[in-house]
């Protein structure tokens, strides 16, 4: 197995990004810049001398040991490393260092506390919460908003339990609203496009006109409104609040 010798302030864990994949029975890893694997995905960066700190498959990027050739030859079939390296590029797992997993721990907490405040409101007065007071309550719930699932996912077991429990008075809110479209337009492609963004159907009558009562998850609402301005903003319809905060009672908790 090869090593490559180098002072180790050249590699260092805390200034490098490893994207690591397994191939059979293999741990291959590859020793990008940070911020760069994502970009390369995306298609934003192209060029792989700005990706790669070492055009190099690794065992161990810290240990400097290079992948023997027999080894990639066995997992890939081949010995190409820009071809190797590409594969784990979009395919590998990019392990984050402690800086950025702190980071990104930071950024999903406050993606799940602002999915509580943007969906949830106190039944009472119907206002929603500020993220600091969904914070607190879920620290009294010995919450932990911190995980491997989806943000989305935790985001809705919270949801579950707050009120369940309420700690503070919460309830899941939607926004009532009455569209109005002609019948033509609501057979189409575009009430299919508008029934998918109803969450739910409260009451609906069809004449010339398609008239109907929902309820919708308030992020949906700036999107019907631009189906209803049509393409050329010349309206096709009609979209009327008649409230902004309704409780559901008998509503799904999907999210």
């Amino acid at each position: 197995m090869g090593i490559i010798s180098q002072p180790s302030s050249q590699i260092k864990l805390t200034n490098v990004s490893l994207v690591r994949m397994k191939k059979g029975k293999k741990r291959f890893e590859i020793a990008c810049y940070q911020n760069k694997v994502q970009d390369y995905r995306t298609g934003v960066e192209k060029d792989l001398d700005e990706v790669l700190q070492i055009p190099q498959v690794f065992v161990n990027v810290s240990k400097g040991l290079i992948a023997p050739q027999d080894d990639l030859q066995k997992s890939f079939g081949h010995t190409d490393q820009d071809k190797i390296i590409q594969e784990i590029l979009k395919k590998g797992e990019i392990q984050l260092n402690e800086r950025e997993r702190n980071a990104k721990q930071e950024q999903d907490v406050n993606e799940i506390l602002q999915i509580i405040s943007s969906k949830c409101v106190n039944p009472k007065n119907k206002k929603r919460y500020t993220t600091t007071m969904i914070a607190k309550a879920l620290a009294e719930l010995k919450f932990n908003l911190n995980g491997n699932k989806p943000t989305k996912i935790r985001a809705l077991e919270a949801i579950k339990l707050l009120t369940q429990k309420q700690i503070i008075p919460l309830a899941r809110a939607k926004m009532k609203l009455r569209i109005t479209l002609p019948s033509k337009d609501a057979k189409g492609e575009l009430g299919q496009t508008l029934r998918k963004l109803i969450d739910t159907v409260i009451d609906e009558f069809q004449d010339s006109e398609w008239e109907c009562v929902c309820l919708i998850e308030p992020e949906s609402y700036r999107e019907i409104g631009e189906h209803l301005n049509g393409k050329n903003k010349k309206p096709v319809g009609n979209v009327e609040v008649l409230d902004m905060a309704v409780i559901d009672e008998d509503g799904d908790q999907n999210i």
